[in-house]
């Protein structure tokens, strides 16, 4: 609050009219209460308002109101300090008597005290329930000469300029300045209106010499005046600017006031006026504005015929659609997007799980939380690109799709520069301006199929488009501006991560979609499939046996997803629906009998165990795109000369395997039985059926190593058991991946045992839990646990003694 003179006001004389008296002016030694103050220096004969609130201060108060109604006021060195303790507190402060007290409503005093002198605080005598201090008046020296008389000069011309150029400090101030006749008073008076900081203050105060006192007022307020007049040549340029732009809009309207009565306005004119007042009505940040108007400025000043014309116009009016600022608003309703989520897609529960804790996290921290980058990976027909639009539904955003599939140029995603023939903006910033808000769900289709060529790396451009600490200023070349996609939800498809860069998969986050099991698939086919394709064909009701479905399952679709089983219930729709049109009955049912009828034989086999325990032949696991498979290994034992064969159409991994599987069979042969067999003497065949199908990888491993020790000792392989794990030359059975699909693989062909890898136990939780109750799992850590569960205890002597001879 600003400081006054005393005797300025009228409250003051009020109280000297009311029996108000001075205490004399000189003092010894002597105690005083004391209050610290925050922000603010009170300086000697001035009058100043004072709010007192902290408890301590209150009762100083109280204690000087109860005596001569003295006390000090000091300043703290630090105004966060909520209870300060001497240290905290200047040694310098000001004797000041209370004129006036007002208890507030909130429990705070307000007072009116009168500085009187400068005292020095020799000691604090007590810090509670107040603080009292022994403090002794400072003795100023003031002399009376040339010197002084030329700084009082110079001080007051310099406090005229800066009363003349400040709005907040009243001219009263520099009256009363002029009529200071004591050079201290001067420096005081003038001081407690400049806005300066406690610090400053605090050091005039401490300053006894009144020449030293006018010199250091003297540099505040030159330091003043600079900012002022800076200040006011600032006010001046945007009063100018103004007084410009209002000056440029009455003629304008004049100008189009004239141009209407005489009937004369030209297109040419009348587009540019149309385009200026788009870009004065739009939400447009400063850069594009900028931007915009520099364009506009120079489409008015190019003839009509001008083939820059074109180019230019196509450009404001992509400047002009995009959203630069428009936000949808997000639904933050959790059960609602469970809902909803629920009622469009059966199962995936990782997926969702996700969405919805992004909801509640942004519902929690909006401000704070940047949006993911989702990569949803999974087989075709398991609901990727389906799930993305149904989580715009579930946020309440715009929903835009783009497919980046085949995508080889660079340009593609950036744009091109304007200098080319039919520039247009890259995909990103096109699909912005369909989405119409700066928030939508962006799906990124098939991101695994991106291609590379001359023309440059689309997938280089994505890394900052899927960058959430650069997109908030993507440059598309064809716009030359930074278009904010930090509010944009980021989802991108794949089938596989394999062909994604890794910097570019870094910055994602996988979710995998898996396969669907038969009971998911029935479901889904229930649930969505059915409803829709009879809605679509316009039949009243058609139902589905449970034997019809799984039939068309296992022998008509061969797939992780439901694409195909939904274009076969489409088939069989169809017919059904040429039947009604046609007059003729249709039926009401479709059961697994009339599949034959409407779809014709099945296409696919259903894989089955064998009957019977066999010598040489193993059950193993493989993983597709469409799931998981078992994968029958054959071993025959040949007279010969120490070959080995692989047929089958192997991989490299695949048959290193299998030579990894000889070399510990042999390393282990006098244990497993066989040390007096001659291998110089032996053929031995490996081969995998259906060989017009490529294999490979390493899971094989322990299937070709039972296999084949099966062979070699005669025991044979237990016909209901599965296996799968990488083997090491030392019989270590390493972890593999694709668990689900192959346990449903397991469980499809009607196997009761699974063994596999130890370390993948882990793994074990992706697996559904009624598919654990069905197969029982069995882990293993090296081959000398696979051969006991999977080979039979007896040998045929009969099948080893072709070969021993």
């Amino acid at each position: 609050m600003a400081n006054q003179l005393f005797g300025e006001t009228d409250e003051f004389n009020n109280w000297l009219a009311e029996g108000f008296s001075l205490p004399s002016e000189e003092y010894d030694i002597d105690e005083f209460p004391v209050v610290p103050l925050r922000d603010t220096v009170v300086y000697p004969q001035m009058v100043a308002p004072l709010l007192v609130g902290r408890e301590r201060s209150i009762m100083a108060v109280e204690a000087a109101m109860a005596g001569d109604q003295r006390l000090i006021v000091v300043a703290q060195r630090s105004d966060e300090e909520q209870d300060p303790m001497a240290d905290d507190l200047y040694n310098v402060g000001t004797e000041v008597v209370i004129g006036r007290r007002l208890r507030m409503p909130d429990g705070t005093v307000s007072i009116w005290v009168q500085g009187q002198r400068r005292v020095r605080i020799l000691k604090f005598t007590q810090m509670q329930p107040y603080i009292a201090a022994e403090a002794a008046p400072v003795i100023e020296t003031c002399q009376a000469d040339l010197t002084t008389e030329a700084l009082m000069r110079a001080v007051l011309a310099l406090f005229e300029k800066v009363v003349q150029l400040s709005r907040s400090i009243p001219e009263d101030a520099y009256l009363a300045a002029m009529n200071a006749e004591e050079p201290g008073l001067l420096a005081d008076l003038v001081a407690s209106v400049l806005s300066v900081s406690v610090d400053e203050r605090q050091e005039l105060l401490e300053i006894e010499d009144c020449n030293r006192r006018l010199q250091q007022v003297s540099v505040m307020l030159a330091s003043e005046l600079d900012v002022l007049e800076l200040e006011n040549r600032i006010q001046s340029q945007i009063q100018e600017e103004i007084d410009h732009n209002q000056r440029e809009y009455f003629l304008r309207e004049q100008m189009r006031a004239i141009q209407n009565e005489l009937g004369e306005s030209d297109p040419h004119t009348q587009e540019i006026n149309e385009l200026r007042a788009q870009i004065e009505e739009a939400d447009l940040p400063d850069a594009v504005r900028e931007q915009a108007e520099k364009e506009l400025a120079r489409l008015a000043s190019i003839p009509p015929a001008a083939p820059e014309m074109g180019v230019i116009r196509t450009y404001l009016d992509w400047l002009l659609a995009l959203p630069w600022n428009k936000l949808s608003e997000d639904n933050l309703d959790i059960a609602r997007a469970e809902r909803i989520l629920e009622e469009t897609h059966y199962g995936l529960p990782k997926a969702k799980e996700r969405i919805l804790e992004h909801i509640a996290v942004y519902r929690l921290a909006p401000t704070k939380m940047k949006n993911p980058i989702l990569c949803f990976v999974g087989p075709p027909g398991t609901g990727k690109t389906s799930l993305g639009r149904s989580i715009a539904e579930a946020l309440g955003r715009e929903f835009v799709r783009v497919s980046l599939g085949g995508v080889r140029d660079e340009a593609e995603i950036r744009g091109h520069r304007r200098t080319y023939v039919g520039a247009m903006p890259g995909r990103i910033i096109q699909t912005m301006r369909r989405a119409g808000t700066r928030n939508p769900v962006f799906m990124l289709d098939e991101i695994d199929k991106l291609g590379l060529d001359f023309r440059g790396d689309p997938a280089a451009a994505l890394l900052e488009v899927l960058d959430p600490e650069q997109n908030h200023a993507f440059s598309d070349h064809y716009l030359e501006v930074d278009f904010d996609l930090s509010k944009v939800m980021f989802i991108t498809t794949a089938n596989l991560l394999d062909p994604i860069p890794p910097a570019l998969l870094d910055r994602m986050e996988v979710i995998e979609f898996p396969g669907y099991m038969e009971d998911e698939k029935l479901q889904i086919a229930r649930r969505f499939l059915i409803p829709r394709q009879i809605e679509q064909n316009g039949l009243d009701s058609l139902r589905f046996s449970e034997g019809a479905l799984l039939t068309l399952i296992r022998e008509y679709t061969n797939e992780a997803g439901v694409r195909n089983l939904d274009r076969e219930i489409a088939n069989i729709c169809r017919k059904v629906a040429r039947r009604v049109a046609e007059g003729k009955p249709a039926p009401k049912q479709i059961g697994k009998g009339s599949l034959h009828k409407y779809l014709g034989p099945p296409r696919f086999s259903v894989d089955e165990m064998e009957k019977t325990d066999q010598v040489g032949l193993a059950t193993g696991l493989a993983w597709t795109e469409a799931g998981g498979e078992t994968l029958s290994v054959e071993v025959s034992i040949l007279p010969g000369k120490g070959q080995l064969t692989l047929t089958g159409q192997l991989g490299d991994i695949m048959q290193e395997s299998a030579q990894a599987a000889l070399s510990y069979a042999r390393s282990r042969a006098e244990e497993l039985g066989f040390g007096d067999l001659d291998f110089d003497k032996i053929d031995i065949h490996i081969h995998v059926p259906e060989g017009a199908v490529p294999k490979d990888g390493p899971s094989a491993g322990i299937t070709i190593a039972t296999a084949l020790i099966s062979a070699l000792t005669g025991r044979a392989v237990h016909h209901d058991v599965a296996m799968t794990g990488e083997i090491t030359l030392r019989g270590r059975v390493l972890p593999i991946g694709g668990l689900r699909e192959k346990a449903l693989a397991v469980h499809r062909a009607g196997l009761k045992t699974m063994l596999l890898p130890r370390r993948n136990r882990r793994d074990l939780s992706e697996v559904p839990l009624r598919l654990r109750r069905r197969v029982k799992f069995v882990f293993v850590d090296s081959m000398d646990q696979v051969l006991p569960i999977a080979l039979s205890p007896e040998s045929d002597e009969s099948a080893v003694a072709r070969f021993m001879q």
